[in-house]
């Protein structure tokens, strides 16, 4: 009996730390915001709930039905409040297959099967790991507010766009002196149904031939200074809105940049803060 307890309790330890690497891998991937007390908390939920399915009187809790319920316990326990979910959820339960696959090959391996120590220093590497190979996805996330949705409307349209805080980003409208948004130039489209978004690293001619296509809109060439360029242009749109971050901005300017803003595609425009 003391023998069982033990395992018992290596087992709730054991899965207390697992379920709680994998919730937060799957929030930070999906650039979620990470609650890590309800991670906490869910991580729990999972451990005791299996716990339980290896007592003799919880049997039903080890049938697929039964994981797949505390799965989804743990989910919701974690990221029930977000509107992102499902994504997380099939995150969670992508990495938990990768995860068990990977015990697997290493139970069937030379040196048998892993003990709990063996598991454990399994988990912290593949969590180290993970964190380390996709740090670039892990740098800008909706976690400490760098990632912000950015709804934008203009003759009639809209559309929303997730958009990074940066910092460093001080382009200025040179009539009003507010901030300019710089987006992907195919971002917008769906705002400029009738523009050809191509070229727009020739603003000049773009600028001609958009207010022939559109000449309801409002269309300028913004100059920039960057690493490089001492004088540079781009194409710009006036704006009827910009909503971010819980401000709204009327009649500023969208930049429309010929390259993507982010490495990765993680984001598709550049605002700067209030």
């Amino acid at each position: 009996m003391l023998l069982r307890v033990i395992h018992l309790d290596a087992y709730l330890v054991l899965s207390l730390a697992v379920n709680y690497a994998l919730l937060v891998c799957a929030g930070r991937l999906d650039g979620d915001r990470v609650r890590r007390g309800r991670c906490l908390a869910a991580a729990g939920l999972g451990a005791v709930l299996g716990g339980v399915s290896l007592l003799p009187w919880g049997g039903f809790l080890a049938h697929p039905a039964g994981q797949a319920a505390a799965g989804a316990g743990m989910v919701l326990t974690a990221y029930g409040s977000s509107q992102r979910l499902l994504r997380t959820g099939g995150l969670f339960l992508v990495l938990s297959c990768a995860w068990g696959g990977g015990l697997l090959l290493l139970a069937r391996g030379p040196s048998g099967p892993l003990g709990f120590r063996g598991i454990l220093v399994a988990a912290a590497l593949g969590y180290g790991g993970l964190s380390l190979g996709l740090r670039g996805q892990f740098r800008h996330t909706r976690t400490g507010g760098d990632l912000v949705p950015l709804h934008l409307a203009c003759g009639g349209r809209t559309v929303t766009l997730l958009a990074l805080r940066d910092t460093g980003h001080h382009l200025m409208d040179p009539l009003t002196g507010g901030p300019v948004i710089v987006a992907e130039g195919r971002a917008l489209a769906p705002l400029l149904p009738g523009v050809d978004l191509t070229g727009l690293d020739r603003p000049v001619e773009k600028l001609d031939e958009a207010r022939a296509r559109a000449p309801e809109l409002a269309f300028q060439l913004l100059p920039y200074r960057a690493v490089g360029v001492d004088h540079g242009l781009l194409l710009a749109l006036r704006l009827e809105k910009a909503a971010w971050d819980g401000e709204t901005l009327s009649g500023c300017l969208a930049a429309l940049s010929p390259t993507p803003v982010s490495d990765g595609g993680g984001y598709q425009a550049l605002v700067s803060g209030f």
